[in-house]
């Protein structure tokens, strides 16, 4: 073969080679895109507490196929210093134990039943761990971590938990103020930012909102009678805060809080309130995005 008929036939295939190269590099080179959240919506308290268990792997998936736009769920320790997923500090209501929930191991809490309180065809639901949470929650929902009185230092690890997810960015903080240091602690070890919801001096006045201003936090949870002021919902729009308020099902009072500026109430009923949310132009979210496409 001559040397015309040897480049003739490698340049097609150099071609291709540098091509190929091309797209690579700039595929390693092109910045992740920004995970797209929910602007208003409605809060799954403990995942779709109504029709499952609260606080349960079923009821965060059932949650999801509905479409909530934040899921909120609640985080306790054990006696070995585990992070498991419930509400009250004992596991009499939920489950078929007795006993605060820092009395057993994590062993121990596996073994007991999380279902069949609620219905028979949930026996034998297990109580689940933060981080076995947050592997199956999309990547573009956002996510209510409620810590109860469980210390800076569990605070700070169930933090930690969240960072070694990759979760940090969908992931909202609502803890005690004693509990604040511990996530501010994770927060400048790993050099992530970490997201903070104020729930000191809960309410609906003024000055829970220049708390949570003045505080540098990122969401606040109004509660009780009454309702903010006009000036006080802006200041918050403003200043970049998530407007959430706890809680209810009722259609009207559900409709007046998205009217007057509430971005994110916390419901029981989701199905319910999902069709509220609707018919003011607040569709359910769907994620795309499983937890394994990030």
């Amino acid at each position: 073969m001559n040397e015309q008929m040897i480049y003739s036939v490698s340049l097609p295939r150099f071609a291709s080679l540098l091509a190929v190269t091309v797209v690579v590099a700039a595929m390693i080179s092109m910045p992740a895109m920004a995970v797209e959240l929910p602007k208003r919506g409605v809060i799954a308290h403990r995942g779709d507490m109504a029709t499952h268990p609260e606080n349960t792997l079923a009821a965060f998936k059932e949650a999801i196929r509905l479409g909530a736009h934040v899921i909120e769920f609640d985080v306790k320790g054990t006696k070995d210093h585990q992070m498991v997923l419930m509400h009250d500090p004992t596991v009499d209501r939920t489950t078929n134990g007795t006993g605060k929930v820092s009395n057993y191991t994590l062993a121990e809490i596996k073994q007991l039943d999380a279902g069949s309180w609620k219905a028979p065809q949930f026996a034998g639901e297990r109580v689940p761990t933060l981080a076995e949470a947050l592997a199956i929650m999309p990547r573009d929902t956002w996510l209510m971590v409620h810590l109860h009185a469980t210390g800076a230092d569990l605070a700070k690890a169930a933090a930690n938990t969240v960072i070694g997810a990759k979760r940090e960015h969908q992931a909202i903080f609502l803890v005690p103020p004693a509990e604040v240091p511990g996530i501010k602690q994770a927060e400048r070890d790993s050099g992530k930012n970490l997201l903070i919801c104020n729930l000191d001096t809960r309410g609906t006045g003024t000055n829970y909102v220049d708390q949570t201003i003045k505080g540098g936090f990122d969401a606040l949870v109004f509660s009780g009678k009454g309702f903010p002021l006009a000036s006080d919902i802006k200041r918050l729009k403003d200043n970049g805060v998530r407007i959430c308020f706890y809680g209810t099902d009722d259609p009207e009072t559900l409709t007046h809080w998205f009217n007057n500026g509430i971005e994110f109430p916390v419901v029981d009923n989701l199905k319910s309130s999902l069709k509220v949310a609707q018919k003011l132009g607040i569709n359910p979210w769907n994620p795309p995005q499983t937890p394994k496409s990030r």
